[in-house]
């Protein structure tokens, strides 16, 4: 009898609960939560890598399925909140143990929730693709603090505070000694930021002009080499999809709805998924306002109509739809979406 199991991953420890080949349920605690510990457990307990195990995908869940996978393990990686409604109401005490117990008893069962477990390559670039949003969220905040200071002092508005005009207008703004000071801590923090995401940006674009599958989704209007590779690398493999409605979903720009009796009314957008893959779509979908974008046509018919979430914003339409036409474009290309890139190892990496 393969050994069958769950474990629930924590910074400080991962709790196990399995049962062996004899029927036998064993369980308890490995510690501390690091690849070498895992590493001996596991070559202490399934050496022959005969097992099969289940893990939520929270933070952690990387190197968990790596090692086990380099031991042979078969891994099952579930989604954390699909995994909590098939736990039901909440009748005594939730612990550890009782969580990998529930992992493990969805895994006996049929019941595990399965999610895509993304190659080295992907998850790389997708954790590139989120540091570089969050060093530009960084980048914009602080000017945003600027433009909050100069309102405070009662200066002009500066626009485009990064271009050469921007700084000279920063340096004649009549500021107090203090003001002055923090304008100039921000645009040196500013400056700083901007000398990391240039290289990181170049860094990625490099990798979509060689990879198939953003070449792919790098040919719809509006989708450049930055947003063609982080879409890649946050969508993964388009055939874990059954419909582009999953995709949508996926990406949490479906709407929520209240019904009830004979009463519906519409919510807000889900916003579950990447916030990575919203801003890729949304910055695609800004294009459709423009003349020469084949869904120019389709944008201001929505505009028009001013009526439900898509005439109110019909940019959110256009997301939409760049994500279905993402969808049936990686399923058509196959394994070759997510085929490694032709650059070298070190390129990528550098």
């Amino acid at each position: 009898m393969t050994m069958v199991g769950g474990f629930d991953v924590h910074r400080q420890q991962i709790t196990f609960d399995y049962v062996d080949s004899d029927g036998l349920v064993r369980s308890g605690q490995i510690r501390p939560a690091t690849r070498r510990t895992l590493r001996a457990w596991l070559a202490g307990h399934c050496p022959d890598g005969d097992a099969d195990f289940a893990l939520e995908g929270c933070t952690g869940w990387r190197y968990v399925t790596e090692e086990l996978a380099a031991a042979g393990v078969w891994v099952h990686l579930g989604d954390p909140a699909e995994v909590a409604a098939l736990r039901g109401p909440k009748k005594r005490a939730k612990t550890d143990h009782a969580d990998a117990r529930l992992l493990r008893t969805l895994l006996l069962e049929g019941r595990f929730p399965e999610s895509w477990i993304p190659p080295v390559h992907v998850l790389e670039i997708r954790t590139l693709g989120r540091l570089y949003c969050t060093l530009m969220d960084e980048r914009r905040a602080w000017q945003q603090r600027i433009h909050a200071q100069l309102f405070q002092q009662g200066c002009p508005p500066v626009k485009a505070l990064l271009s050469v005009a921007g700084r000279e207008a920063l340096a004649q703004a009549q500021l107090s000694p203090v003001g002055r000071q923090y304008v100039d801590t921000a645009l040196g923090r500013i400056d700083q930021l901007s000398a990391e995401i240039d290289p990181l940006r170049t860094q990625l674009v490099r990798f979509a002009m060689a990879q198939p599958g953003c070449q792919v989704l790098r040919g719809q209007y509006g989708v450049g080499w930055l947003c063609a590779v982080i879409m890649w690398a946050e969508i993964g493999d388009a055939r874990r999809f059954s419909s582009s409605d999953q995709l949508v979903r996926y990406a949490g720009l479906d709407v929520t709805v209240y019904s009830s009796d004979a009463k519906r009314s519409p919510g807000r957008l889900s916003r579950q998924g990447a916030p990575e893959l919203r801003w890729a779509a949304f910055e695609a979908a800004k294009c459709a306002s423009r003349r020469g974008s084949p869904d120019n046509a389709y944008y201001h018919k929505l505009a028009v109509k001013r009526d439900g979430h898509n005439g109110k914003n019909p940019t959110l339409a256009v997301e939409r739809k760049i994500l279905r036409r993402c969808y049936h474009m990686l399923r058509e290309l196959g394994d070759a979406a997510l085929a490694p890139p032709t650059l070298d190892d070190t390129e990528v990496a550098a």
